[in-house]
């Protein structure tokens, strides 16, 4: 098992986590691989964001209205096809490599940053 490289705490402030609501959640056609076209309220600071997610085994668009998530925030924008990918939405693979989304335990303001 490898060890992961430690890093500073400095390090860890750079990446900006912060938390959302999913507003609206459709298929994504053009995607190589099954995916959601994502828009994710941030809170007042940061607006709407829109993202990539190809999380679609566990979810249906309709399960994810409604859900807050946890996001980076501070990465590049990636073009994904036609789509503008402006934030990563957080998860980790099942035991079959299935993207199950980070969950929060309580609602918090969308825009809180992780702490």
């Amino acid at each position: 098992m490898n060890t992961p490289a430690t890093i500073s705490w400095a390090d860890f402030e750079r990446v900006d986590l912060r938390v959302g609501t999913i507003v609206e959640a459709r298929e994504f056609p053009q995607a190589r691989k099954p995916a959601y076209q994502l828009l994710i309220d941030l809170g007042p600071e940061l607006g709407s964001k829109r993202s990539s997610a190809q999380i679609t085994h566990h979810y249906s668009p309709a399960d994810l209205v409604g859900r807050q998530v946890l996001c980076v925030v501070n990465f590049p924008v990636r073009q994904i096809g036609p789509f503008r990918s402006e934030v990563l939405v957080t998860g980790a693979p099942d035991a079959e490599g299935h993207i199950v989304l980070a969950a929060l335990t309580g609602a918090v303001p969308n825009g809180s940053r992780l702490a």
